[in-house]
C-alpha cells in the first residue's frame, strides 16, 4: 500500500534535522515528498540533510516557543513548496522537573513548544489544505501517556495533553484529514543521559529493547498509509508502558 494520491506531496516535519526527525524526513523522501526541514539550532544539520535526501525541500528555522513565529513558518513552506499535505508535529523540550520545583518558566518552556505549536501548526495546516485534498497529521509523543509517573511533571503534562488533543483533532478534522500519534519510549539517549542508564532503561522492558529510528520511521508510513486509522497512538517502547518502575 502507499500513501492516498489525494495527500499534497508537501511534508513539513518540526525538529527534522536531527535523531528522529532525520529519519521521519528520510522516510517521507522516499515516498517523494518535497519536505520541509524544520530546525531551531541545527541549520546545518538541516542543510546537509536536505542535500542528503536529493534536495527537494527546504529548510525553514524557528523558535517554536514564539508563536509569532509560527504563521510565518507556515507561509515560507507553503510560498517554497506548497500547501502541506502531511505534518509531522516530532520537536519538543524534554527536560526534567518536579512538583517540588517546576516553575512558571519550566512550564512554559515545555507547554509552548510540546503543545501550543502543535495545535496552531496544526490549525493553519487544516485551513490551507486544498478542497477535496486529504491530510495527515503525526504528532510525537511518548510511552509515558499511558504510564503516568510523577517525574518531568511539565513535559509529562505537555505530551497528556497532546495526547487528548490528537484523539480530539481526528474528530473534527475527520474525514479529510487523520490525526495520529507514536509514542517511542527509549530509542536513543536523552541530552546527560549516559550510555549505561540507557541500556539499562531499554534491558527493563518486557522485549529487553527499545526501537530504532528506522523503525520509528516505518511506524509513521504505516500510520500514514492505513486508510481506516485515525485518533490512535503506537507505543514503540518494547512494552515499556507496560511495567514502569521507580527505579527506571
Amino acid at each position: 500500500m502507499s500513501i492516498s494520491p489525494h495527500v499534497p506531496r508537501v511534508a513539513l516535519v518540526t525538529g527534522g534535522a536531527r535523531r528522529l526527525g532525520r529519519a521521519l524526513v528520510e522516510m517521507l523522501a522516499g515516498e517523494g515528498f518535497s519536505v520541509a526541514i524544520h530546525c531551531h539550532r541545527s541549520y546545518p544539520e538541516a542543510k546537509d540533510l536536505l542535500a542528503h535526501v536529493g534536495g527537494k525541500g527546504c529548510v525553514v528555522q524557528a523558535d517554536l516557543s514564539r508563536e509569532e513565529a509560527l504563521l510565518p513558518m507556515m507561509a515560507d513552506v507553503r510560498q517554497s513548496l506548497g500547501p502541506v499535505g502531511v505534518l509531522v508535529n516530532n520537536a519538543s523540550v524534554f527536560e526534567r522537573d518536579e512538583f517540588d520545583n517546576a516553575t512558571r518558566e519550566s512550564w512554559d518552556r515545555h507547554l509552548e513548544p510540546n503543545l501550543r505549536a502543535p495545535f496552531v501548526l496544526s490549525q493553519e495546516m487544516a485551513r490551507h489544505l486544498p478542497e477535496g485534498a486529504e491530510g495527515l497529521i503525526l504528532h510525537m509523543l511518548d510511552q509515558r501517556v499511558w504510564n503516568l509517573t510523577p517525574h518531568f511533571v511539565s513535559y509529562t503534562v505537555s505530551r497528556a495533553a497532546l495526547w487528548s488533543l490528537t484523539q480530539t483533532m481526528a474528530l473534527r478534522f475527520a474525514p479529510h484529514i487523520r490525526v495520529n500519534a507514536l509514542g517511542p519510549g527509549p530509542v536513543l539517549p536523552a541530552a546527560g543521559q549516559s550510555m549505561e542508564h540507557f541500556e539499562a532503561m531499554c534491558r527493563g522492558t518486557p522485549l529487553q529493547r527499545g526501537a530504532t529510528p528506522e523503525e520509528i520511521a516505518e511506524a509513521a508510513r504505516m500510520l500514514f498509509v492505513l486508510p481506516s486509522v485515525t485518533g490512535q497512538m503506537l507505543a514503540l517502547d518494547g512494552g515499556q508502558h507496560l511495567n514502569w518502575s521507580p527505579k527506571m
